[in-house]
């Protein structure tokens, strides 16, 4: 990519940012799109724009995210949500602080010098000389300069250190605060018991749990509820919540009949066959009504041959205080490790609830199957993404098809094309992998839904590692050098060949990291795709009160695949941050643009889809720690490149961060996985509601009232009872 390239993608760039953001300031003051630009504060009875649509200042957002506390923004997103703008913060903090040694310092000895003649060490493959001036790459071979580049390396470990620290502190402060609440919490009563040995002949599922619990927590134990398999029960009720749907609409539809024609209004009808079709026309106010009262006695029979029939080998155990409930999910009831295994409950919310009947030996055996698989899919997707790295540059393609020579020669095309074209095919690539990645978590047998996203989050962070990272460095490399590989196959060859080729994708990932901050957040901010998409379906599909609301419904931030992507960008900055450090900017407006756009959204757009005290910080620490790692190791290899003899002074580094994150996990990571008996010894402000709390875990599909009435003997668990549910 030649400069004009590059200064055109940059600006292309930043004019579509400046254009998104100023439709989000005028867009967004209309009073018929506030359900997409602050359904958060509208669920929560706030006023959206406080001040008036009207007089509003179009920059208001930015000195709204800037003033908001951290206590306001758990109060409105929950402690997950602050965690996440610690870990942003934080990374900001560490490039902020690297730029302000790392620019002045290695710049000038970089610009000053008089150029590498003996390594090809370009970082834009020899096409990008104004860049190459400013970066190792102009630095000769065995120059004491280098001294520079090797203490800028320990600068910004050492940084990464300190921040990384003082953020595990804190976040184990707000954790601590979240658990110590006076207010009352379900799962904070309750825990999660699988692999419960089969009944013997006598009691059931239920007076054998309830035995063994009361026999080793006589004073504490509340009762329990037992899992059962609810497959036919819930497709049931599915069924039925259907039908009341299609009734409600048909009776919204008959009475704007009534408005628009004449008095008596025009009674809605429908097709009974396949997708409403085909089939007899029928009255759909008389056909529904009639659905549902066929479908009410076959779901209460269902409800009562599930609570009878379809118990499982797992439960929801409640104690009267959280004390008890975090030391039982902490320790250990059978001598054998594969029965009554005990855990922390999850949310009532977040329950798989279709895992909690695997067994402890098949949990292994998935788990173990699914890491293969996951290997796999990252081993064979590199060849793709390598193929696309590779293919996507315009000088490539015109050697593997000659005929399109004469159209991408053109100027104006050329410039645009080698600006966004590998960029693009490579963002449009990713997006098809998360929903894979959270299947294959699932499959493994984890019980709740914040553990899964958790899961396939890692999954998601060494996969775009390895696959975009290192398959696009050594993708492209290996296309660029295969003929010299060929004619001179020895091992030395293409290590160095390897080598001395991978700084030359800096610019693509200057323009890769401009290309997601300017263009992401500025259709982040503006959200136009769920604007566009809320007024269709306002228009033409929504008939009801209830349609409308599922049309502009918030979803949460999305940890899964947000947070492997900000890792991406932080594990290219952090690698590219000595080599050609002019990155470091970019990385810092990357992070410094998502803290404003994305504390504005997490304010007014998104609702938490769950809470987990902050458990994913652990993982977030350790991904830094592996980014900083390969940082390290790849400055090692650089400085061999460079023939630098002092390169094993990098050596300890890579030791030190494996200590570092051995001594964080030993200090903080068991507080992240159990509750410290300290912390939730708390008193709570008002006596806990333990029948309220026990229903919160029911499934709505086996929540009838008349069915609980007439079989008390046992109950299933799930909910989607909302947190601002009373407990007390």
């Amino acid at each position: 990519m030649d400069l004009s390239s590059f200064l055109t993608s940059l600006g292309t760039s930043f004019a579509i940012f400046v254009i998104l953001m100023f439709l989000f300031a005028w867009l967004s003051r209309k009073p018929g799109n506030a359900v997409v630009y602050y359904p958060n504060r509208i669920l929560k009875g706030l006023d959206p724009w406080e001040g008036g649509s009207k007089t509003r200042n179009p920059f208001a957002w930015i000195k709204e995210a800037l003033t908001s506390t951290e206590q306001e923004l758990i109060a409105i997103s929950g402690v997950d949500t602050a965690v996440y703008f610690v870990f942003l913060s934080t990374v900001l903090g560490i490039l902020v602080l690297s730029s302000l040694i790392l620019l002045p310092m290695l710049l000038p000895v970089s610009a000053t010098d008089t150029g590498d003649t003996t390594t090809n060490t370009t970082t834009s493959n020899g096409t990008f000389s104004d860049l190459d001036k400013l970066s190792i790459g102009n630095v000769q071979a065995k120059s004491p300069r280098l001294w520079a580049f090797l203490l800028g390396v320990y600068w910004v470990s050492f940084v990464t250190y300190i921040l990384l620290w003082k953020a595990y502190k804190h976040v184990s402060d707000l954790r601590a605060n979240a658990l110590m609440s006076p207010d009352v919490k379900p799962e904070q009563f309750a825990v999660l018991v699988r692999d419960i040995p089969a009944v013997r002949e006598g009691p059931n599922r239920k007076d054998q749990v309830d035995s063994y619990f009361r026999a080793i927590y006589p004073e504490t134990y509340y009762k329990s509820l037992i899992v059962t398999d609810n497959k036919e029960v819930n497709k049931l009720w599915k069924e039925l919540e259907g039908f009341r749907k299609k009734l409600e609409r048909a009776e919204a539809v008959y009475a704007a009949s009534k408005t628009t024609g004449s008095p008596e209004g025009t009674r809605p009808t429908n097709k009974t066959g396949f997708l409403g079709l085909c089939g007899a026309k029928v009255d759909s106010i008389e056909y529904y009504t009639k659905k549902i009262n066929e479908t009410i006695p076959k779901l209460e029979a269902e409800q009562k041959a599930t609570l009878r029939e379809k118990q499982l080998n797992a439960a929801i155990v409640f104690f009267t205080s959280r004390a008890a409930a975090a030391s039982a999910a902490q320790s250990l009831h059978a001598k054998m490790g594969d029965k009554w295994t005990v855990t922390d409950a999850p949310e009532p919310r977040q329950v798989l609830w279709p895992n909690l009947k695997i067994k402890f030996f098949q949990r292994q055996v998935r788990q173990y199957v699914v890491y293969i698989i996951v290997a796999l899919t990252v081993v064979f997707y590199m060849i793709p993404i390598a193929f696309i790295s590779a293919f996507t540059t315009l000088d490539n393609l015109v050697k593997l098809i000659p005929f399109i020579k004469p159209v991408v020669h053109q100027s104006a095309l050329k410039t645009v094309l080698e600006a966004f074209l590998p960029q693009l095919a490579l963002i449009i690539f990713l997006a098809l992998l998360p929903k894979l990645l959270f299947a294959l978590s699932k499959a493994e047998g984890i019980p709740s839904q914040s553990h899964a996203v958790r899961s396939a989050s890692g999954k998601y962070f060494y996969f775009t590692v390895f696959n975009v990272f290192l398959g696009v460095t050594i993708g492209g490399t290996l296309f660029s050098t295969f003929k010299e590989i060929e004619k001179n196959p020895n091992l030395n060859k293409i290590i160095t060949l390897l080598a001395t080729s991978l700084p030359g994708n800096a610019t693509y990932f200057v323009t890769f990291v401009a290309l997601k901050f300017f263009i992401g957040y500025g259709l982040e901010l503006s959200r136009l795709v769920p604007l566009i998409i809320f007024h269709l379906k306002r228009k033409y599909l929504c008939k009801t009160e209830g349609e409308l609301k599922a049309a502009w419904q918030p979803s949460d931030l999305g940890y899964g695949t947000r947070v492997p992507g900000d890792m991406l960008i932080i594990t290219i900055v952090l690698c590219y941050s000595v080599i050609a450090p002019l990155i470091i900017p970019f990385g810092v407006l990357y992070f410094g643009i998502g803290w404003l756009v994305l504390r504005n959204q997490a304010l007014k757009v998104y609702c938490p889809a769950y809470e987990s005290y902050g458990r994913f910080w652990p993982h977030m620490q350790i991904r830094i720690l592996a980014a900083l790692i390969l940082y390290q190791v790849t400055m090692f290899g650089f400085f061999g490149v460079k023939k630098f003899i002092y390169a094993p002074f990098v050596i300890p580094l890579p030791i030190l961060s494996l200590i570092f994150c051995y001594t964080c996990s030993k200090k903080f990571y068991r507080f992240f996985k159990d509750a410290a008996l300290e912390v939730v010894s708390h008193e709570l402000k008002d006596i806990p509601n333990m029948e309220q709390i026990y229903k919160s875990y029911l499934p709505p599909s086996l929540s009838s009232e008349k069915v609980l009435l007439d079989d008390d003997q046992f109950e299933d668990a799930k909910s989607n009872v909302s947190r601002t549910t009373s407990f007390a």
